[in-house]
């Protein structure tokens, strides 16, 4: 039961994490077609952290928050990283760099905790999924 608390949590933050991200970069975007992939991204997020957070509740357990410092390195990541280039091949560079590490963390919960119970295992599962589908739809930005 901790486990699969644990894994929920993490897999909790890391969807805030990106769902922030994509917040802070679609502001600087100017390409409305790529901006329309971040928001589908963040869509897909969004109803993927609904199903942890029921999943939560199950437990009588509240959802982990980004603390406000992970939230403050976020936007300052991509302020320092737009800084100087905005163009679409910088802005994909730094979502691919979010999503790998979206699709590592999630392979290693998977592979970590195998006992977890079928309904966690498939959040993970599509969160894993639908961030490789991601990374192919970003890599035409480069």
């Amino acid at each position: 039961m901790d486990n699969e608390k644990y894994v929920l949590n993490e897999v909790g933050k890391g969807l805030q994490m990106g769902m922030d991200s994509i917040t802070n970069i679609t502001e600087k975007l100017e390409d409305e077609d790529f901006k329309e992939v971040l928001l589908t991204q963040y869509n897909e997020y969004d109803d993927l952290l609904n199903r942890v957070n029921d999943e939560i509740t199950k437990y009588q357990d509240v959802p982990e928050q980004l603390n406000p410092m992970q939230k403050a390195m976020g936007w300052m990541g991509v302020e320092m990283n737009t800084l100087m280039d905005k163009s679409n091949s910088k802005i994909a560079e730094m979502m691919l760099q979010g999503t790998n590490m979206g699709i590592t963390e999630g392979v290693k919960l998977l592979n970590h905790n195998p006992d977890i119970n079928n309904d966690i295992k498939n959040i993970l599962t599509d969160f894993v999924a639908f961030q490789e589908h991601t990374v192919e739809k970003l890599k035409k930005y480069l």
